[in-house]
């Protein structure tokens, strides 16, 4: 306990006296782990963009007039035993189609005329089919119904006309995952070398004592410790200033966020997520201070 007490004062009072490397040390981590956390709010709200869209593309099986709905019953069951990523598969008869169209376009004139010269049912029995999968997967649908075993039931498949559509949502996806890894790549290494340098900064301004220390025969973590605790410091000063600075952004930009964004509420967002920023705070903010006073007392402290 009294080794402790000594490391602790050792490692407050190289923080004070060292208080601008100590203060640049915080500010840096404090706006990388700002960064870090800002980059899993984007991924989340990103998230919700990309689910929103894909709920929204389908591919559609429209069948010949004269299938059997107990047919088309049938190919729906295949379709969801086909993989448990398909999300949902919608059937649709002609007539609900037919009363679809007429409910959403009930106010043009020409529309209705257009159909009242037709005459009869001009829509086809179809499968709106919708999945969490890839474009492999629907390609696959499409392949199955257009070309399969189902092919003498089918009409046509929608698919190749929405292939672009649905490949640059997965593009985008795949993309933003992989900018949000670089990104924060990036930020760990520039935390790592800031600290890195400011506690080789805060050593080679202790020499004096470290010389002392080893004259009396301290041990070498006692040596280490204090350098490696004011990581530490670094890394919960960094932690607290930026969980407030998180708290008071989210509470700013809720409603302005919810503006741009109906349905996705930054707040709730939050707070379903509190633990999770915790932990990718104090991972970034201690752990890297913890790290790097690591690294840098292994480098340039050979005790």
């Amino acid at each position: 306990m009294v080794n402790f007490k000594r490391i602790l004062h050792f490692a407050l009072t190289d923080f004070y006296r060292n208080r601008g490397a100590s203060v640049a040390a915080i500010f840096v981590l404090t706006i990388i782990t700002l960064l870090i956390t800002g980059l899993f709010f984007v991924r989340g709200a990103s998230s919700f963009l990309i689910e929103t869209v894909q709920n929204k593309i389908d591919i559609t099986a429209y069948f010949k007039e004269d299938v059997d709905e107990s047919d088309i019953l049938h190919v729906k069951s295949e379709i969801i035993k086909m993989s448990s990523a398909v999300r949902n598969v919608e059937y649709v008869s002609a007539e609900d189609a037919l009363a679809d169209f007429t409910e959403k376009h009930k106010d043009s004139t020409v529309l209705s005329n257009a159909l009242y010269q037709v005459g009869d049912n001009p829509f086809l029995p179809a499968l709106n089919i919708t999945t969490d999968g890839n474009t492999q997967l629907y390609e696959q649908i499409a392949d199955t119904l257009g070309q399969g075993a189902f092919s003498d039931l089918v009409e046509k498949v929608d698919y190749y006309q929405k292939k672009d559509t649905i490949e640059k949502v997965f593009s985008i996806t795949s993309s933003i995952n992989r900018f949000g890894i670089v990104v924060g790549i990036i930020l760990v290494l520039i935390a790592i070398l800031v600290v890195f340098n400011t506690i080789k900064l805060v050593v080679d301004s202790s020499k004096e004592e470290i010389n002392t220390m080893r004259i009396v025969g301290a041990s070498s973590w006692f040596v280490k410790l204090p350098f490696i605790i004011q990581g530490a410091i670094f890394g919960s000063v960094a932690f607290v200033i930026c969980f407030a600075i998180t708290l008071l952004l989210v509470w700013f930009l809720s409603v302005s966020v919810g503006a741009v964004m109906p349905g996705f509420s930054l707040f709730k967002y939050f707070i379903s997520h509190i633990l999770i920023v915790i932990l990718i705070q104090l991972v970034f903010g201690v752990g890297l201070g913890v790290l790097s006073s690591l690294i840098a007392v292994n480098k340039y402290l050979k005790v």
